[in-house]
């Protein structure tokens, strides 16, 4: 698809596995909680009790690693039947602060694309998580520099755009969001009369995946972030 984005003036990035990897850390330590818990359970099911636990505390504990955390020890007590240890439980929360101290490893060609568009566009990144965790994984990244704004939501539907947009005093029709998400990143922005580039990343958490149907064909998905520069 071919989209105009001769209007655009402000783009916003998506953070986790759009600019540095993320997801990845959550797969390996899923993968090491199941580990812990081969005494009670399959690591399938383990799996899929860690996801249902999440999707039940979303609501009330959000996004990030300490939601994570949190869940797994849920999950720990619940598969167990409350009979789980308390090295287990505190090998769980050592799980945790590892995910949180890991180095920001940024993707391919990052640096290259805001460092060309810094001085041509109003650049903001636009995220969701835990506050804390994303303002410190931002000054790891050294990426700073390049923004005028940084914001980190609750949640990324359309009301949350359309307010922080207002806030921000930015027209849709020249807002353009970049992102690894078809859910957060691309869908919300579209049906708010924006527009979006899709950039996958090679791992994508369940409660982000949208079925093929749903995709869509009014934006354009590209293979990495340096091929962004092709249409700006």
């Amino acid at each position: 698809m071919e989209l105009d984005l001769s209007h655009i003036k402000v783009i916003g990035f998506d953070a986790d596995d759009t600019l540095w990897v993320n997801e990845t850390y959550f797969r390996e330590t899923e993968e090491k909680f199941a580990d812990l818990l081969e005494q009670y359970e399959t690591k399938n099911k383990v799996d899929q009790e860690l996801f249902r636990k999440e999707m039940d505390n979303l609501e009330l504990y959000g996004y990030g690693i300490k939601s994570f955390m949190l869940s797994m020890i849920e999950s720990a007590l619940e598969l167990s039947n409350k009979s789980v240890g308390q090295e287990t439980i505190h090998e769980i929360i050592t799980m945790g602060k590892r995910m949180i101290s890991k180095p920001v490893e940024l993707l391919e060609g990052v640096e290259e694309v805001l460092g060309a568009l810094e001085s041509k566009y109003r650049l903001i990144v636009l995220t969701k998580g835990d506050l804390l965790d994303q303002e410190r994984k931002l000054e790891k990244s050294g990426l700073s520099r390049y923004f005028h704004h940084v914001e980190v939501l609750s949640d990324k539907k359309e009301a949350n755009y359309q307010h922080l947009l207002d806030h921000l005093e930015v027209d849709v029709k020249e807002f353009l969001m970049v992102g690894n998400s078809l859910k957060s990143d691309v869908l919300p922005i579209l049906n708010i009369g924006a527009q979006a580039i899709h950039v996958p990343f090679h791992t994508t958490w369940a409660h982000e995946v949208v079925p093929p149907e749903e995709h869509g064909n009014d934006h354009i998905t590209l293979n990495s972030l340096k091929d962004l520069m092709q249409y700006l």
